[in-house]
């Protein structure tokens, strides 16, 4: 529950990495568990998935339609790309208050 409360807190125009919100919700070595709640609770808590990004600031989806979404729906928030990757020193969302 606290990944997806840590999720659902990224505000528009930010992105969070998959260990980033494993180590906020106590589960340093847990980004693999981040990619699964993802997958499987997005639709059921409307999770902002989209602000999740890895550690380089890439999209991880393979599919290309899915990437292709992904990167269009954070463009629309005003997130830029550079060779497919996402500045993280500018659009890494920091919360304030640990979960």
């Amino acid at each position: 529950m606290k990944v997806i409360a840590i999720i659902g807190q990224i505000p528009a125009g930010k992105v969070m990495t998959y260990g980033q919100i494993a180590r906020l919700a106590g589960s340093p070595r847990g980004a693999r568990q981040v990619v699964k709640i993802l997958h499987s609770m997005s639709k059921k808590y409307k999770l902002p998935w989209h602000r999740v990004v890895n550690a380089k600031g890439e999209i991880s989806l393979k599919d290309e339609e899915l990437f292709y979404t992904q990167k269009v729906l954070l463009e629309n928030e005003g997130i830029q790309f550079i060779d497919d990757a996402v500045n993280l020193a500018v659009y890494r969302y920091e919360p304030i208050v640990i979960i």
